[in-house]
């Protein structure tokens, strides 16, 4: 070979350097030139706002600074390359025109400013909406004057309806499958009446929804699939229960958090979230909405890149305005976003709160399964116990207590006494029944001790822990009710949790 080019591509600075086998001297380092433009760089939207499309080009990474306009909203903030941008523009109420300006800057380019006019509503015109679907005026009937934090100390312990609406069956890239595809009976009131008997306050349902659309390319959701789940949030209502519903797995698409994806994810998202918002739109604040799930980088568990966590941090933007776009109740309804992976670290050291029309109405959500030895591993070697009275035993040495009291305090720090509440929206610990005699006897003495501290100590630091139930009674289970009569089946691990739960719950 005569000459070799090597590029070295860092993500800020988009610097290329060459390098000549012939000459082993040091070459001279040139900046490549940014290039940005946006088109088009002026917006006239009539009163009645909706969505535009901006096109930005460029050789290097970009932002969106939308701080000085608060009624206009780009789908993201920043990206790489060229993509189009949804503008969601609202509604201008006032009779009076008014503009204002995004400002898309990169580094090493001139900042270029879209400018954004909106025409003011006719004398007598009704309120315009973007259509009598997608827009309502803001109602707070039945939405109590409750920051989040105040209504997160009202759902007290939470139970998981999983594997159950989230079912979802992936075949080639093709979504299938209903409510039993993963095992599980139909929801019925009768299960959900003796979780709300077991003194759990709070119902977490995962939901899948990408095998339900009836339009891939809008991605409309089944009235009937809607329908089910109201039908079973329903039951829950009637409980008195607080819901949390979110968009689950859902076959993975969201487990592409780089700028490649970024724009394709957000669109799919932004239009599921509407739908499903304007659906529930006349609930009560006991229903919640949470965007994600548990969204990572496929099959990377290490710490994320600075571009899978802004990227993720973009889906919960996304999220928040999709929802808030909707009008009515939605404006004011409480919103879960939630931290990269729902690791607790990573949350902490990444996790950036969304921009919002309104004050103190979103939580942060996280999971806990530490240690994985005991409260995950399925293939040996695991852990069979847990904590200080098994410390002789099978006890791996990290994921104690001590871990637990770091770990819950972390997010205490960072966000309840910021004022903002956290919902461990998963935990819990397997059930490992294949053990038997005296292994077994300790491994559920063990468990049952785990349930009780996580639990207390997530309530202890504000935190709202929602356990994992998955319905399977086998070995290495989560599951607390017969999802078929409702029958409570392992009550040492139910009187573990309500024994956590006693005396800090209100």
């Amino acid at each position: 070979m005569d000459r070799l080019l090597v590029y070295f591509v860092f993500l800020l600075s988009f610097w290329a350097v060459s390098c000549d086998d012939d000459d082993n001297s040091n070459q001279s380092v040139d900046p490549v030139e940014i290039e940005l433009s946006a088109d088009p760089v002026s917006l006239i939207v009539d009163a009645g706002g909706g969505q535009q499309i901006l096109t930005v080009t460029s050789n290097g990474q970009w932002q969106i600074d939308f701080s000085d306009i608060s009624w206009a909203r780009p789908a993201i903030s920043s990206s790489a390359g060229n993509v189009k941008v949804q503008i969601t523009i609202d509604e201008n109420d006032s009779e009076n025109e008014r503009s204002g300006m995004l400002k898309i800057f990169a580094e090493g380019h001139d900042d270029i400013f879209i400018t954004i006019t909106q025409a003011g509503k006719s004398a007598g015109e009704e309120d315009p909406g973007t259509s009598p679907e997608a827009w309502i005026e803001p109602d707070n009937t039945d939405m109590r004057d409750l920051s989040s934090l105040q209504l997160s100390a009202l759902m007290g312990v939470g139970w998981n309806l999983g594997n159950s609406l989230e079912a979802i069956v992936v075949n080639n890239g093709v979504f299938s499958g209903d409510e039993t595809s993963w095992g599980n009976p139909a929801t019925t009131k009768t299960l959900i009446d003796s979780v709300r008997l077991a003194g759990f306050k709070t119902i977490r349902m995962p939901v899948s929804w990408s095998h339900k659309l009836v339009d891939q390319e809008t991605f409309k959701i089944s009235d009937a699939w809607l329908n089910r789940v109201e039908e079973v949030v329903n039951y829950a209502l009637d409980n008195d229960l607080f819901v949390i519903v979110n968009i689950h797995w859902d076959g993975g698409w969201m487990n592409h958090p780089d700028y490649e994806h970024q724009v394709a994810i957000n669109n799919k998202l932004a239009a599921l979230w509407q739908q499903i918002a304007i659906h529930f739109r006349n609930y009560d604040d006991r229903l919640i909405f949470a965007g994600t799930n548990e969204v990572m980088m496929e099959n990377d568990y290490g710490t994320p890149s600075a571009e899978y966590v802004e990227v993720q941090n973009s889906f919960n933007q996304t999220f928040v305005s999709a929802v808030r776009a909707t009008g009515g109740r939605n404006h004011y309804r409480h919103l879960v976003v939630q931290g990269f992976n729902t690791n607790i670290t990573y949350t902490y050291n990444y996790f950036v709160m969304p921009d919002d029309v309104i004050d103190n109405r979103l939580m942060a959500e996280v999971h806990y399964y530490d240690p994985y030895e005991f409260a995950l591993k399925e293939n040996s070697p695991y852990d069979t116990q847990w904590g200080e009275p098994f410390a002789g035993g099978d006890v791996t040495a990290w994921g104690q207590e001590d871990w637990v009291n770091e770990a819950f305090g972390m997010m205490k720090e960072m966000f309840v006494d910021n004022g903002i509440p956290v919902v461990i929206g998963e935990y819990g610990a397997i059930h490992r029944t294949s053990l038997i005699g005296e292994s077994y006897e300790l491994h559920n003495e063990a468990r049952e001790y785990y349930l009780e501290y996580v639990t207390r100590k997530a309530l202890e630091n504000g935190l709202v822990p929602v356990y994992w139930d998955n319905g399977s009674d086998g070995n290495n289970g989560f599951t607390l009710f017969n999802r078929n009569s409702g029958e409570v089946i392992d009550q040492g691990a139910l009187n573990a949790i309500m024994k956590g739960a006693d005396g800090v719950q209100e």
